[in-house]
């Protein structure tokens, strides 16, 4: 099973290799990895998918929780989580079919970033299903190349 984790680490050299290191060192892949600061500028949030079952996944994060630069440790997967990737799409565009794409990409909320002679780079977020969406009606065009951050997720409800 895919788990959403959310920690919460100090912003310090050396603490995302550890992080990475723990998971990696118990056999399990990270599917997708984000890492940023967050409202206080000493931490940062790490963001990983990682398929494993529930065993394992609490004994990951049993482990995690003994990291001293480790302060939280949050499951997304079944808590109604907004979430969100970005991608961006070179598509090949000759120019009599530019407006085709500029109109798909238009209906997912794309926006598009770069011109050239023969493509069109488009930027899009969403949740991972929206995103395939768009990359599938890509495909007939040429998809040249695609880039896609990991995901970012957030917990809908508000505990204050």
């Amino acid at each position: 099973m895919k788990h959403v984790l959310s920690v919460l680490v100090e912003n310090k050299p050396g603490v995302l290799s550890r992080v990475t290191g723990l998971v990696s060192r118990r056999g399990f892949n990270i599917e997708s990895l984000s890492v940023g600061p967050v409202e206080d500028p000493t931490m940062s949030r790490v963001t990983a998918v990682v398929d494993a079952d529930d065993v394992a996944y609490e004994q990951i994060t049993k482990q995690l929780h003994k990291l001293i630069s480790v302060h939280k440790i949050t499951d997304l997967t079944d808590d109604g989580a907004i979430e969100r990737e970005l991608v961006l799409f070179k598509v090949n565009a000759s120019p009599e079919r530019r407006n085709e794409i500029i109109e798909i990409s238009n209906i997912f909320r794309g926006k598009i970033v770069d011109v050239g002679r023969n493509s069109l780079t488009i930027e899009a977020t969403g949740d991972a299903s929206k995103l395939q969406g768009l990359e599938d009606l890509f495909r007939a065009y040429g998809i040249k190349e695609i880039v896609r951050t990991g995901k970012i997720a957030m917990s809908r409800n508000a505990k204050d």
